[in-house]
């Protein structure tokens, strides 16, 4: 289960094997989550960290993944083992529990939902909130292998596959930057930004819609953002529109515009700049040498092979 929703939620609360985080996060306020965590909360949820609990190892970028091992003491210090069903909640229509959701798919721990409409959607409801902490459980949770589903700047640069770029549209044409130290975006991605996978009320758009929003993307694609963490958000709605094979690029646009040898582009012409990326990948192939700009606009309409 991807989504639940609150009315849902609320009949399985007593359910022993049910692991209910909150995940509220504010980027230009990192305790605010927590604030209001403890003002109030879903009962018995546990309050996870972005910051500290689902960031922070060696890559680049903002929020870049910590180590399995680092992840796997998180999930133990919080009660989770791997028969427990995961449902994360946060204050921005899921962006953000998007992230542990994702987190927990990539070690291979599909029992995760994110709660559709989030803290919001649970309080309208007039479900229950408590300001009392939740008892703390430990657990052993085993080590992953590894993180599955990620790819690097080097295979961003490298790839002929769909590239979606996840924030919101002003950022990615360049016209503002608040963040980060070059404004635009990868040469070449498109624009899907994530809040568009919800409707007006707030909850996710149907598998229908969210299958339309992102569609003729090909196979493999790769999502980023700023940081790694809204990108998820984008994997969650493209995973209800039956797309389960794309990647999560997570140093994003906070790693990628850090380097000034790595190109950057501006405006709303993702077809140009697919253009000049497939004419890269495919300068070295003697047999489509030939191939006209218009022959690689079609070819790109109907998905790139990988």
């Amino acid at each position: 289960m991807t989504l639940i929703s609150p009315e849902q939620l609320i009949d399985q609360l007593d359910d022993p094997n049910i692991v209910v985080c909150d995940v509220r996060f504010y980027l230009m306020d990192h305790d605010q989550g927590r604030r209001e965590y403890d003002h109030a909360h879903v009962p018995g949820a546990v309050f996870v960290d972005l910051h500290t609990e689902l960031a922070g190892g060696p890559g680049g970028g903002r929020h870049p993944l910590p180590t399995v091992a680092d992840f796997a003491e998180v999930l133990g210090r919080h009660g989770v083992t791997p028969d427990s069903h995961v449902v994360a909640y946060d204050s921005a229509g899921g962006a953000i529990a998007a992230r542990l959701w994702w987190m927990l798919q990539s070690i291979g721990h599909l029992r995760a939902a994110v709660l559709d409409g989030g803290f919001g959607a649970w309080v309208a409801a007039g479900l229950p909130v408590t300001a009392e902490l939740a008892s703390q459980t430990f657990s052993h949770y085993p080590t992953p292998d590894g993180w599955t589903g990620i790819v690097d700047a080097e295979d961003v640069a490298n790839t002929s596959a769909t590239v979606i770029d996840s924030r919101a549209g002003d950022r990615y044409r360049g016209e503002i930057e608040p963040i980060d130290s070059r404004a635009g975006h990868i040469p070449g991605a498109i624009n899907r930004f994530h809040a568009d996978n919800l409707g007006a009320d707030g909850r996710h758009r149907t598998a229908t819609e969210l299958a339309d929003r992102f569609s003729n993307i090909g196979s493999n694609a790769i999502v980023y953002c700023g940081s790694g963490v809204t990108a998820c958000h984008n994997l969650l709605a493209m995973e209800l529109a039956g797309i389960n094979d794309a990647r999560l690029y997570p140093g994003s646009w906070s790693e990628w515009s850090s380097d000034p040898t790595r190109p950057i582009a501006t405006g709303n012409q993702p077809d140009a700049d697919r253009i000049d990326a497939i004419i890269n990948q495919i300068d070295h192939v003697p047999m489509l040498n030939n191939l006209t700009e218009e022959d690689i606009i079609g070819w790109d309409e109907h998905g790139l092979p990988t």
